[in-house]
């Protein structure tokens, strides 16, 4: 991609601010795509190669980028969300480890985060002036891969271009009290997404984890889902038409906890490796 972006937001790394993807534990599945800012502050997406170097490509590899250039070294510093979707969708109460205080659903429970609430790798959570109660959401991300509208169950897994991790950060109190989730959930910042996608991952075979500052807070696997991947795709599609590059969040495990300015919180899912974000100040 050719545009000179100014890329917003200051970037901690935790240990990890200057290693290359060469040395980065990243799985070697069918494909892994991540997206970079080279020096010049040009936007490219990639693919990672089996030696480690990013092939960058001339556009998204769901609408068929190809190699553009020599592979190359990235650091980590600069690495970014590896999508800029248009719908971010995103699934509530879907774990019964999450619902232990309320019946099971009955239904699909979608609400919509704001594509400025997206953000990558390294990118500071905001903690904004006005909040008092800043959770955490780990989460696995499903990545669409072509047009996606009235899809049927038995045919929306063959959507999915690949998976990622996504924190769906939320402000309890906001989300308690205000009319809908806007605030709360989709606020600028509120959706890191990375490090990377990755492709060919069996869908019913995947878990989540959340760390905060190290220590384990969430730990599921998404065969425990009440609406499995097949299912929340076709209800979405029913009345969203999704577009290659969209997302969904499918839904956060266990219980959460209130994050503090410089915590660091680390979503793991299997096949696809850590994404790390350090929380701002007001």
């Amino acid at each position: 991609m050719g545009s000179n972006l100014k890329i917003r937001g200051e970037r901690r790394w935790a240990r990890w601010a200057v290693l290359t993807l060469a040395v980065l534990a990243l799985p070697l599945q069918a494909a892994t795509y991540l997206r970079f800012a080279d020096e010049a502050g040009m936007v490219h997406f990639g693919e990672r190669l089996a030696d480690g170097r990013v092939q960058p490509l001339d556009g998204a590899p769901w609408a068929g980028g190809q190699a553009l250039g020599s592979p190359r070294a990235v650091e980590a510093s600069q690495l970014l969300a590896p999508v800029t979707p248009r719908s971010v969708i995103a699934i509530g109460y879907n774990y019964p480890s999450h619902t232990t205080d309320r019946p099971d659903p009955t239904a699909l429970g979608m609400f919509a985060k704001l594509p400025g609430s997206i953000t990558g790798p390294g990118a500071v959570i905001p903690y904004p002036r006005r909040a008092k109660n800043l959770h955490y959401e780990g989460e696995v991300v499903i990545v669409i891969g072509e047009p996606t509208f009235q899809v049927p169950r038995e045919a929306a897994l063959s959507k999915i271009f690949g998976f990622t991790a996504g924190n769906d950060v939320s402000e309890r109190d906001w989300q308690a009290g205000d009319l809908q989730w806007l605030r709360a959930k989709a606020s600028d910042g509120f959706g890191p997404v990375g490090p990377w996608i990755v492709t060919d991952l069996d869908p019913t075979s995947l878990t989540v984890k959340t760390f905060l500052n190290g220590t384990l807070k969430q730990s599921d696997a998404v065969k425990n889902l009440f609406f499995d991947f097949a299912t929340i795709i076709s209800e979405v599609s029913e009345t969203i038409v999704l577009a290659p590059g969209d997302i969904i969040f499918t839904g956060t495990p266990g219980t959460t906890e209130p994050m503090a300015p410089g915590d660091e919180v680390v979503v793991e899912v299997s096949g696809v490796g850590q994404l790390r974000n350090v929380v701002g100040s007001p």
